[in-house]
């Protein structure tokens, strides 16, 4: 072979010939009639920008299991991270002297040599198509010879989006299979005929729905080249967008996925790390994609914050988890509690619900003969769900409210442990005084040899951290957090010059990326703080400002955050020509956004996250004044900082301190008075008075008054009288009402430990 290279450079025809078909394959945008791509030649088709290519792939590392479809091809994307984004027939493959050709009749036709047939194809043998075009945006179409479109990949996706391209109510994304015995995948996205979208699981389970307010039809969803999926009407206005964290960003490549593991993902890639990063997940705990771990168990994440299946019944084989239930138990049955878990039946996908307190629920399926697990949830309402197979799955963490029982047979004791005895002892052997001397004289000389070591170490320990102060840039780790030094600090923020809030000061990256640096000023054990910001640093929510790094170096303790241009909420309330850009719509956004970045940081996180120092100062608008919550995580009191210091009430109650503010435009009062202020004012009919005065264009009266009795639901001087903040982000969004809230600072009989357990919330659906 290789003497047959060179005497092909040495042949100038045959170079010219050879350099000619690698420039076809490189620019060539246009494919005419009668092209081909085969295995055995490996070859493919380019669009004329370069940056995707179609060609045959190998999809499991077996032979005869190819696949044809289009892969990012742009040289600044290493070969092995050019995700595919359609396959054509979803998952079909095919034998190792297969091909895929254009036929002089103008149809796709992808070939098998295993089944001797064709497997696939556009089926436009009659519809006068003269070329096909891989288009710079990455769709393969099909033309006539007035280039009219009368195929396109656009129109058939397989599992990913690509920019400009648009899925209709028709059609879906279907997920790749999971392994390579699978032939497809149970996951799927659908566009509903009220205009939503919704990720199903087999057909008829679905596990998440796109939050558009109103039901519409005739939508398409729309992946935008600035990073955002849209809902769309026929004028391709746009009713829905989710956002990717990098939204507006200057990204060269992006792309939505169907991933394998159930949940829709936005891609971008990261040039400065040759990788693709997700910037946003349809379901933002992974645990709560329906039958992510099916038969291996019950998800939970681990310490790296990743999720992981681990079975805590029995194991069977084939390493399937299954509850451990019979029929027959000649001994009788008894109930195991799982705390803060929730289990749910996967196959049939049948889970009866019925309201019930915890202990009706546990005996509900201990006299059921059929029933195989239990679980009781109070989300505002108490329900116990009672599952009859032994397919059972479900998520479990610090944050699950829910407790579920699983039945199993009471098996006897083969030995009563009570009544066990003990061999005779016998007597001790003669002390050996010699022996001691000995080992006493060794034990010494090693603790003498061990602290010499340590002492040796520290002494090394200190003189290497003292050069670190003069690195350039320290780098980041493997969460992806920037880590810096105190002197980095110093140069990034001009020595601390550009201050943009309390502790908080602006600085530059060498970039001239902008971010914001927060001067904890408190002491924290570093230890305690490493581990605290690597939890913090895997938080992602659209609502919550990113953390970027932190620097931990001798008694310094600084956070860095994402820069938001706009600065904090409180300078618009304060400042009258900026507040007039907070209308009322606005207002009632920011209301939102907050809400759902603490109900994120309370139950979307694999651990429970409180905030404990929710104000306006600490609610960030972005440049489109989308609002962005800080300094969540660590609570600062007397000069000592600690994670997660506060409860979900002290949370909840700060929150309604800012919905008075937000709604009021009023700081300047304790927040006791403007409550009891602003309550008398509703009571008495004169809730016009509460509204501030200086929004322009009027306000809604209905959103008002349900913002208005969720604020004073939160304000409950009995705190178990507080709504969670998932309750709270439903009533704000108008999908859960409310009932008239009692004077918050009214002097309330204590809900005693039944009323809990037996009365449905003041909350109702």
């Amino acid at each position: 072979m290789l003497g047959q290279g060179n005497c092909l450079l040495r042949s100038p025809f045959l170079l010219c010939i050879l350099i000619g078909l690698l420039m076809h394959s490189v620019v060539g945008a246009e494919i005419p009639l009668g092209s081909k791509l085969s295995v055995a030649d490996n070859d493919y088709w380019v669009s004329s920008n370069g940056d995707f290519a179609i060609g045959f792939f190998n999809i499991s590392d077996q032979p005869n299991q190819f696949s044809v479809g289009i892969r990012f091809n742009s040289k600044s994307i290493p070969y092995s991270r050019q995700a595919m984004v359609w396959v054509a027939g979803g998952a079909v493959t095919v034998g190792n002297e297969s091909y895929f050709e254009l036929t002089q009749e103008g149809e796709l036709v992808l070939f098998d040599s295993l089944h001797e047939a064709s497997v696939w194809t556009t089926k436009t043998g009659n519809r006068s198509v003269a070329s096909a075009s891989l288009l710079d945006n990455g769709n393969l179409v099909l033309m006539d010879k007035e280039q009219h479109m009368l195929w396109q990949s656009f129109e058939t996706p397989s599992d990913a989006l690509l920019p400009g391209q648009s899925l209709f109510p028709n059609k879906m994304l279907r997920a790749a299979p999971a392994s390579k015995n699978s032939k497809s995948s149970y996951y799927s996205l659908h566009m509903n005929a009220s205009g939503h979208l919704e990720l199903h699981w087999e057909s008829d389970v679905i596990y998440w729905t796109s939050e558009n307010p109103s039901s519409a039809s005739n939508l398409s969803a729309f992946l935008t080249t600035s990073g955002a999926l849209e809902l769309r009407d026929r004028s391709l206005n746009p009713i829905w967008s989710a956002f990717g964290e990098d939204h507006n960003d200057s990204v060269n490549y992006r792309y939505l996925r169907l991933d394998v593991d159930g949940n829709l993902r936005l891609y971008s890639w990261v040039e400065s790390l040759g990788l693709w990063r997700s910037v946003w997940q349809a379901v933002e705990n992974q645990c709560k994609v329906f039958a992510t771990c099916g038969q291996l168990g019950v998800c939970v994440f681990n310490a790296s914050g990743s999720a992981e299946c681990k079975c805590p019944f029995q194991v069977t084989g084939g390493n399937k988890c299954s509850v451990p239930f019979e029929r027959e138990c000649a001994s009788g049955t008894n109930m195991i509690a799982y705390k803060n878990t929730y289990l749910y039946a996967f196959y049939p996908p049948d889970n009866s619900v019925i309201t019930s307190n915890l202990q009706h629920c546990e005996q509900l399926c201990l006299n059921d003969s059929q029933c195989t697990a239990a679980t009781f949830s109070n989300d505002g309402t108490p329900q116990c769900s009672i599952k009859t197979t032994g397919y059972v799955t479900g998520y479990s963490g610090p944050s699950v409210s829910s407790i579920s029982f699983v039945k199993r047979c009471s098996g006897p004791f083969a030995v009563n442990p009570s009544l066990t005895k003990s061999p005779p002892s016998e007597p001790p052997p003669p002390l050996c005084v010699p022996c001691l001397m000995g080992a006493a004289t060794g034990t010494f000389f090693i603790i003498v040899i061990l602290q010499l070591g340590i002492m040796f170490f520290i002494y090394k320990r200190k003189n290497s951290t003292r050069p670190k102060a003069t690195l350039g840039f320290t780098g980041t780790n493997s969460k992806g957090l920037i880590v810096l030094s105190f002197s980095e600090i110093k140069s990034l923020t001009g020595d601390f010059k550009n201050q943009i809030g309390p502790k908080v000061f602006k600085g530059l990256l060498p970039n001239n990326h902008p971010i914001a640096l927060k001067d904890l000023n408190a002491t924290l054990e570093e230890r305690k703080f490493r581990s605290a910001v690597m939890k913090m640093g895997s938080i992602h929510h659209k609502n919550l400002v990113k953390l970027e790094g932190y620097c931990c170096e001798f008694d310094h303790r600084f956070l860095v955050y994402e820069y938001c241009k706009r600065g904090s909420l409180d300078k618009y309330i304060d400042d009258p020509a900026l507040c007039k850009m907070l209308t009322w719509r606005k207002r009632v956004e920011i209301c939102s956004s907050v809400a759902k970045a603490i109900c994120y940081l309370h139950s979307g996180c694999r651990e429970f996250i409180s905030h404990g120092n929710l104000k306006c100062e600490n609610v960030m608008l972005d440049k489109n004044l989308v609002a962005k919550v800080s300094e969540f995580g660590f609570a600062i009191a007397d000069g000592r900082a600690t994670y997660c210091g506060f409860s979900a009430e002290k949370d909840v109650e700060d929150f309604g301190k800012v919905v008075l503010t937000l709604l009021t435009g009023c700081r300047d009062h304790e927040h006791i008075e403007l409550c009891g202020w602003a309550y008398k004012e509703w009571m008495e009919e004169r809730v016009v008075n509460v509204v501030d005065r200086r929004i322009e264009g009027g306000y809604n009266s209905e959103e008002l008054e349900r913002v208005l009795r969720i604020a004073f639901w939160c304000l409950q001087m009995d705190e178990r009288r507080r709504p969670s903040m998932g309750e709270v982000v439903r009533v704000i969004d108008g999908t859960l009402s409310v009932d008239p809230p009692p004077p918050p600072f009214a002097f309330q009989r204590p809900l005693l430990v039944h009323d809990s357990e037996e009365n449905v919330s003041e909350l109702e659906v």
